[in-house]
């Protein structure tokens, strides 16, 4: 368990009746750059690019050497394919978003990219992955113009591999499959930025749905309750104050009646206590209102969040309210345990003492300094856990230590045993109980 995050959840619980503010959806991708992150798919077409792109590189490379014997310009078409390449490489190191970097690198290929089909237009068919990797960087406008300049040169590239030949389609072949692909690019982004709207969308609706049913869940069983009180307790104790009243008035004059309405209002004094102790145990911990008890209800949760359970001493007859709080006290430790202290094991002990019953949760986790609270006081399950504690009469200790796993200790005293008010020394609930069985000393 860690101190300020000790009983926090990921979603907040909302009073009823009360708006709950749905978590803000990822706005879709506008103009300012594809969110590729997040396309599963984005990654394996980048691979598949840049083996295309090296393959292009490694075969334009080729064919300059092969079509011409090195002569003064071969060390400068080797020097910047390498440099070419380099640079290429160092694509994934600097983002896939439009940030500054990001462009500067696209700007420096893009340049090498050029000056190689300047002086060898075998090089021009690179040109197709990076089409891709400006679609998938700049905004839309900027990434037409680069696509606009990419193709100019793709079509310098390529009269001038004719030797002069006129042939229409060196000039419209290579705008118009860069058309196409620019095309085919921009509406699959569109529909992907739509599919990602529609999602958010969805996602934002079904937690506003689900926050809706809490909240009528929640009025619901308000009014369900306000009806049975009403119909039961309030009623109930409307006919006992007639009924008293009745009696107080002939008290003088006709005993036997007052006797005889006093016995009523007993009676239905006796019928509401029995629907208090009804609503009471209606709104018991489930598994104590299964009726097992705190020790089946302590195994059951135990087994349910992997962790060791045994009792110690003799079992005594424990009050409801002393039942369910030890049992709340268990699972918020279980759920400190289980959501912030990396532990691998857990272990859940209850007590018998002469004059008190103690809970002990203790774990191997990481542990945390009692005392300091780094990143400041944020949870509420601890101060919880003392609440109840303290509401029995009981107190509540925690032993820690940074790297050593923590013991938290819920001591509650019996029916029978004296009380420990807040004003007189905290009892010792180590005293008479086994020591923690994950502490190195044990």
């Amino acid at each position: 368990m860690s101190p300020g995050q000790e009983g926090e959840n990921v979603t907040r619980p909302t009073e009823p009746g009360q708006e709950t503010a749905p978590e803000p959806a990822t706005e879709p991708e506008t103009e300012t750059g594809p969110k590729t992150e997040r396309d599963p798919d984005a990654p394996w077409l980048a691979r598949v690019m840049h083996i295309a792109f090296f393959l292009l590189l490694g075969a334009s490379l080729a064919r300059f050497l092969l079509r011409h014997p090195w002569e003064d310009r071969s060390p400068w078409i080797v020097a910047l394919s390498g440099a070419l390449a380099s640079l290429y490489l160092l694509g994934p190191v600097v983002g896939t978003r439009a940030a500054p970097r990001r462009i500067a690198w696209l700007s420096t290929v893009v340049a090498v990219w050029i000056l190689l089909v300047v002086l060898a237009p075998s090089f021009a068919w690179c040109a197709v992955p990076l089409f891709y990797t400006g679609l998938r960087t700049l905004p839309a406008r900027a990434a037409l113009g680069l696509v606009a300049l990419l193709t100019a040169f793709v079509v310098f590239a390529q009269v001038q591999l004719a030797h002069g030949g006129w042939d229409p389609n060196l000039i419209v072949a290579p705008p118009a499959v860069a058309a196409i692909a620019t095309g085919v690019f921009v509406y699959s982004d569109r529909q992907a930025a739509r599919q990602r709207a529609l999602i958010d969308d969805l996602i934002r609706t079904r937690r506003e749905l689900a926050a809706i049913e809490r909240r009528e869940g929640t009025l619901a069983e308000r009014q369900r309750l306000s009806m049975e009180i009403h119909d039961t307790l309030a009623q109930g104790l409307s006919s006992q104050q007639m009924l008293l009243q009745a009696a107080d008035r002939t008290w003088d004059s006709d005993p036997a009646t007052a006797r005889r309405h006093v016995r009523t209002a007993e009676s239905i004094a006796e019928r509401n206590l029995a629907e208090a102790r009804r609503f009471v145990h209606d709104l018991a911990p489930a598994d104590l209102a299964e009726g097992g008890g705190l020790e089946e209800a302590l195994r059951g949760l135990a087994a349910r969040e992997s962790a060791a359970f045994r009792v110690d001493g003799t079992a005594v007859p424990l009050p409801e309210r002393v039942q369910s709080a030890l049992l709340r006290i268990a699972q918020g430790a279980l759920a400190n345990i289980r959501e912030h202290a990396g532990a691998d094991s857990a272990a859940l002990t209850l007590s018998y003492l002469d004059d008190q019953v103690v809970l002990d949760i203790a774990d191997d986790g990481s542990g945390f300094d009692p005392v300091e609270k780094p990143g400041g006081v944020r949870g509420h399950g601890l101060p919880a856990m003392a609440v109840r504690a303290r509401q029995l009469g009981g107190t509540l200790t925690v032993e820690s230590t940074p790297g050593e796993g923590t013991v938290l200790s819920a001591a509650i005293p019996l029916p029978d045993g004296p009380p420990h008010p807040a004003s007189s020394p905290a009892p010792n609930p180590s005293a008479g109980r086994p020591p923690n069985p994950f502490s190195q000393e044990s």
